[in-house]
């Protein structure tokens, strides 16, 4: 069954003209647009296309897009954790992850990023969810911003910050095989303190070992 989703959108007046903040949007949209070819953070940009629709096509899968004319020069997906991932075992259906985040080199001017989430928190069931995102430096523009890890870190921190999701602890060992890496939460308005509760346990697995 698929999840309570409300579509929304934005458009941004740029000096490139407008560029369109929509979503979430369905796997058949998604078809019909081109998909920019500097989209490349994750794999090449025909797979990742492919990936979005099928996120698309996930009962929980919300993907919002940055729309310049008919070509896609941005997006951020939500989706449940990777079953690999500690964040899935507790199969906790309120849990969602921002996968992933991107917007084309020659549209990063231009306040994208931060409008992407501002879109994805404008719908009400968002408040249903805890929503988590994983920071992993290895995955950031270092090379084509010329920003070294802590200045990329605190663009990526304020970014989140407009979604609503703040820094939050956790021992997960591959966030803390750096310390840039993190995790930054959203927790819903209408979240239940035993998932609040649950989420605090997947964070820390080994507060009781001294």
């Amino acid at each position: 069954m698929k999840h309570s989703q409300t579509y929304n959108m934005k458009e941004l007046k740029t000096a490139v003209g407008a560029i369109v903040i929509e979503g979430p949007v369905s796997s058949k949209t998604l078809q019909q647009l081109d998909f920019h070819e500097q989209l490349t953070a994750f794999r090449p940009p025909e797979q990742q296309k492919e990936a979005l629709i099928e996120i698309a096509n996930l009962p929980e899968g919300r993907i919002i897009i940055a729309r310049h004319h008919h070509t896609i020069i941005g997006y951020v997906t939500f989706l449940y954790p990777d079953p690999l991932e500690r964040w899935s075992e507790g199969n906790m259906e309120n849990l969602i992850e921002l996968g992933a985040i991107e917007v084309a080199a020659p549209f990063r001017s231009y306040a994208v990023g931060k409008n992407l989430l501002i879109v994805s928190m404008m719908d009400d069931a968002m408040e249903d969810y805890i929503v988590i995102t994983t920071e992993y430096y290895w995955h950031w523009d270092l090379k084509g911003t010329g920003l070294n890890v802590w200045d990329y870190r605190k663009i990526m921190e304020k970014m989140m910050n407009k979604g609503g999701l703040t820094w939050f602890a956790t021992d997960d060992p591959e966030i803390s095989s750096h310390p840039a890496n993190c995790l930054m939460v959203r927790i819903g308005s209408r979240v239940p303190q035993e998932s609040i509760q649950e989420f605090d346990s997947l964070r820390f697995r080994n507060r009781f070992m001294y």
